[in-house]
């Protein structure tokens, strides 16, 4: 930082040459009387010292004003400069336009992401780094923005923004736009992100995360394939061939002669024997596919499903169901899932929730079929929902989301478990389970 001479500023030259014209005056004066006026002569003595004592004060008020002048113009240069390093280093975009949405300011990163030279887009209207079908909504989007009182804000929807590059070509943004008035006239600054990358990424993670759910309903499918043909070999054929050995064992007691009574205990005990393999060979093969499901439909396999579960668990269980004939007119997809998620949920009651009562309610609204399982449990905490080993939430809520439905488990009010599942009636995918 460096200082002019104290006699070029002008005030204190303009000063400086009207007190020396004053002084020369009085003392050319003071030459022609000589000492006929020694009066005339003090007084011009006293003038000379105070107009120099006053040029001195004089000049070093200048000379400190004009100092600390050139260190707040020094200090404002290096803010200025700090400013420009600061936006000219950044990894975003940033953009400034005037009132006229023509660009002021055009940084580096701006130069990378658009490919546009600064020289080239300094001056030329914004809108030319927008799609065509964007720039109406943008003129009105900046337009509503300078009449609200925030000062900044995000632009739109962060996953549909896009911009133009020099070149024509259009790639994805997210955007922010913030406005500040400088004499009195605005200006609008962008600060935006090229998101290509991360929507690649994120398209292929959307891409393979719908390819393993896919997946996971071809394996479902296949898994309520071997349940059904399983179910049916169990209940058939093997069924058919205990029932007939009971027969040929009955047929034996008969025969049997009455003075070897202990034959006949033993063949009692086969009897026995084979009505609990009997009874054990339904349960396993209802279990795997409940045979009404497909023959009498949802409405009374669900109502069987939790009659077995208040009988065996001895919870106090009932359901409220919906008109048999809705029920029964959906589609083979949707019935199987829905039976498996009453199943789970209350296999899961009589596993982890400790309860005394389960409320349960299938029903039809709005174009949804609706499933809700309710118990006065302990309730399911979050942190257990989020276990490694929670596969029987997931597989309920990976069956639901292949539908296109909603699934959720959540702790109620008053301490229990609720499960609730929503499916839309037409729409949804026909495949998971079309040959179960």
């Amino acid at each position: 930082m460096s200082l002019r001479p104290f006699w070029t500023h002008p005030v204190l030259a303009g000063v400086g040459a009207a007190a020396l014209a004053v002084l020369l005056a009085l003392n050319l004066e003071v030459l022609y009387f000589g000492m006929e006026a020694p009066r005339l002569l003090a007084s011009v003595l006293l003038a000379d010292l105070v107009v120099v004592g006053a040029g001195i004060l004089a000049a070093t008020a200048v000379l400190r004003a004009d100092r600390d002048s050139a260190a707040a113009r020094h200090a404002l240069d290096e803010s200025e400069a700090r400013l420009a390093a600061i936006v000219e280093s950044a990894m975003d975009a940033i953009i400034t336009v005037d009132a006229t949405q023509h660009i002021v300011l055009f940084n580096r990163a701006a130069e990378q992401i658009f490919g546009c030279p600064r020289a080239d887009a300094l001056g030329s209207p914004v809108e030319r780094f927008l799609p065509e079908r964007f720039r109406a909504a943008h003129h009105e989007h900046v337009r509503r923005f300078g009449t609200d009182k925030l000062t900044a804000r995000r632009m739109g929807d962060a996953t549909t923004l896009s911009a133009l590059r020099a070149d024509g070509a259009e790639f994805p943004i997210e955007a922010s736009i913030s406005h500040a008035e400088l004499d009195g006239r605005p200006y609008f600054t962008v600060i935006l992100r090229d998101t290509t990358l991360r929507k690649q990424y994120e398209d292929t993670l959307r891409q393979q995360q719908q390819e393993l759910r896919e997946l996971s309903a071809q394996v479902l499918e296949a898994r309520e394939e071997e349940k059904t043909l399983l179910a049916r070999e169990l209940h058939d054929e093997l069924g058919q061939l205990l029932t007939a050995l009971k027969m040929d064992v009955g047929w034996l007691r008969e025969r049997l002669p009455p003075q070897a009574p202990d034959l006949g205990d033993k063949a009692r005990q086969m009897g026995e024997l084979l009505d609990q393999t009997v009874a054990s060979v339904r349960r396993i093969s209802a279990d795997l596919r409940p045979l009404m499901l497909d023959d009498l439909g949802l409405a009374d396999a669900a109502g069987w499903l939790v009659e077995d579960f208040a009988r065996r668990s001895g919870i106090e269980c009932r359901i409220d169901l919906a008109p048999r004939e809705a029920l029964d007119a959906l589609e083979r997809n949707l019935a199987v899932t829905l039976y498996r998620v009453l199943q789970e949920s209350l296999t899961n009651v009589a596993r982890h929730a400790g309860a005394r009562r389960v409320w349960a309610s299938l029903a039809l609204a709005d174009g949804e079929v609706r499933l809700e399982v309710e118990d006065d449990g302990r309730g399911i905490a979050p942190e257990d929902l989020a276990k490694s080993r929670s596969l029987g939430v997931k597989g309920m809520r990976e069956r639901v989301r292949y539908l296109g439905g909603v699934f959720e488990a959540m702790r109620t009010a008053r301490g229990g478990t609720r499960v609730r599942v929503s499916l839309p009636v037409t729409g949804a995918p026909a495949r998971a389970a079309e040959a179960a």
